[in-house]
């Protein structure tokens, strides 16, 4: 009797529970544009950065190469001893292939006087000089390069007797003194000169002969009694044509001795216009024939060439410092001495390490601009022809000062420069003065305490 109720209480508080949680679920049901609604992302707000106190510094960085200053291909300019020959005194017609006896080492220093190679066992000698060898040297030869031949062998302690400008004997004798300094003979005359100066000195005598015998023929036919008038006549038309023919031997003689006697052939001196120089690459070996580039010389001077951006250029001046590092952790402190149009050209062509440079004129401002840094004597020779980090110091601020991100400075169409702040749930304009720009930061100055640390400026929405 008593399970009767016990179940009926069972059954009531079931269907209880069951109401309950159908209210439950009803409450929490949603339709399809509530739910849309709900997972629909919040109303953006203005993306900002806090305005901060700190130095800035500017500078542009450039990646560049360091290498050794004014290369400069080397050729020879003519034949080494006689044209006809191959060293020496061989004869005359003999005919040889000039060859490389003692090739150029490739980093050897190369100073005024040194014999850089030899060639069929002659020598090739190194001069300062800005005017190129481009003929021999000898008697009779006059001009810059000769004046430029006689102030190198006076720095030699060879005296020529002076720099007149004219190779003269006492250019000869100092070129003679000079070779056999070096343990080789200077170019003497060959034997064709020998054979030449032979045939003219004898075509003298042989005039002079003609004329004395003219001369006695005239004299013969006045004392015989002869007829005056015709062979009169005839003896002065032989003695004129005899001295016209000694005239013309001697001329001939004379002119050939101008140029008779110690010679430089055209290929036995290099001039440099910088020395001691470096022996930076050889293209000849033992055996070679010595046309065309023979080497390449660089200055014992170490610089780094690197291409900027335009815009970056506008702000480089030449004296500027500037910070190298390389890849293996070497940093010194160079120079900026030359900028766009100013840095030399490479006039040895075929350096594939230097950076790539634009031609002159483009007349586009964001173009590259080339610039060279000096570098200390001594510094980064072990770097050379390796890349190297080039950071040069533009401007500093004057301790610290306000700063902004780039992007949150305006400027309006007045010049009026504004940043936007937030303060609260609105976004006020507040006027400043902008300044320098570094690591993209810029540094402001408003008026007052209008703007201070900490303030969120925006820099986007």
């Amino acid at each position: 009797m008593n399970s009767r109720p016990k179940q009926l209480g069972i059954i009531v508080a079931g269907v209880g529970l069951v109401g309950v949680g159908g209210w439950f679920a009803g409450s929490q049901m949603q339709s399809p544009a509530d739910a849309a609604a709900a997972h629909r992302p919040p109303k953006a707000g203005p993306v900002t950065v806090a305005v901060e106190r700190r130095s800035l510094t500017a500078s542009v960085i450039a990646q560049g190469s360091v290498e050794y200053a004014s290369p400069r291909k080397l050729a020879l300019a003519g034949p080494v001893g006689p044209p006809d020959s191959g060293s020496g005194d061989s004869g005359a017609g003999d005919a040889v292939v000039q060859r490389v006896t003692k090739a150029p080492v490739a980093g050897a220093e190369v100073k005024e006087g040194d014999v850089l190679m030899q060639v069929s066992g002659r020598p090739v000698l190194v001069l300062r000089g800005s005017v190129p060898m481009y003929r021999t040297l000898g008697p009779g030869a006059s001009g810059d390069d000769v004046k430029q031949l006689e102030r190198a062998l006076g720095r030699l302690g060879f005296n020529t007797g002076g720099s007149t400008g004219t190779y003269g004997q006492g250019d000869a004798a100092a070129v003679s003194r000079w070779y056999t300094s070096k343990g080789f003979h200077a170019q003497e005359p060959s034997f064709a000169d020998r054979q030449q100066l032979g045939t003219l000195e004898a075509a003298v005598t042989t005039a002079q002969q003609a004329l004395l015998a003219a001369q006695n023929s005239g004299s013969g036919s006045e004392d015989s009694g002869g007829d005056a008038g015709t062979g009169g006549e005839e003896g002065r038309l032989q003695l004129r044509a005899a001295q016209q023919q000694l005239n013309a031997a001697n001329a001939a003689l004379s002119a050939f001795r101008v140029g008779y006697g110690t010679k430089i052939p055209a290929g036995e001196i290099v001039f440099l216009p910088d020395l001691p120089a470096r022996l930076d690459k050889v293209s000849v070996k033992i055996g070679d024939t010595p046309s065309g580039s023979v080497g390449t010389v660089t200055s014992s001077e170490v610089v780094v060439q690197a291409v900027v951006p335009g815009s970056d250029a506008t702000l480089l001046r030449k004296g500027m410092t500037a910070r190298v590092e390389t890849p293996d952790g070497e940093e010194v402190e160079g120079r900026l001495v030359a900028l766009g149009d100013d840095v030399p050209k490479n006039d040895a062509g075929d350096d594939k390490n230097a950076p790539e440079t634009p031609d002159g004129g483009s007349g586009d401002a964001s173009a590259p601009v080339p610039v060279r840094i000096s570098i200390p004597p001594g510094k980064l020779t072990e770097n050379a022809n390796r890349s190297a980090k080039v950071t040069i110091e533009v401007g500093s601020s004057n301790g610290d000062v306000l700063t902004v991100p780039i992007a949150a400075l305006h400027t309006s169409a007045d010049g009026q420069a504004t940043v936007r702040v937030r303060r609260g749930t609105t976004v006020v304009k507040v006027p400043v003065k902008a300044g320098l720009s570094a690591e993209g930061q810029v540094e402001v100055t408003p008026s007052g305490d209008a703007l201070t640390v900490g303030d969120q400026v925006v820099v986007g929405q």
